[in-house]
């Protein structure tokens, strides 16, 4: 397994500000896939990514209301 170099970014709030980001673009790039699955009549797939798009966007919103929670408490 090859191993990714350390994010030189020492930012305590880096990995959460990079959780949140990957939630939400998971949510836009899975309005493609649901298409496509609709576009084929596939309702089971477009389903199923429809559930993942809403896990991302609860995720997402979680991510983002911590991340203001710590930057509020930062700076007091």
């Amino acid at each position: 397994m090859v191993r990714e170099p350390a994010s030189p970014v020492k930012d305590k709030n880096y990995d959460l500000i990079h959780a949140v980001q990957m939630s939400l673009q998971h949510i836009w790039q899975l309005e493609t896939y649901i298409a496509d699955a609709d576009a084929r009549g596939d309702s089971e797939l477009a389903t199923w990514f429809r559930k993942i798009q809403e896990n991302n966007r609860k995720a997402g919103e979680q991510g983002k209301q911590l991340l203001k929670d710590r930057i509020m408490q930062e700076n007091g």
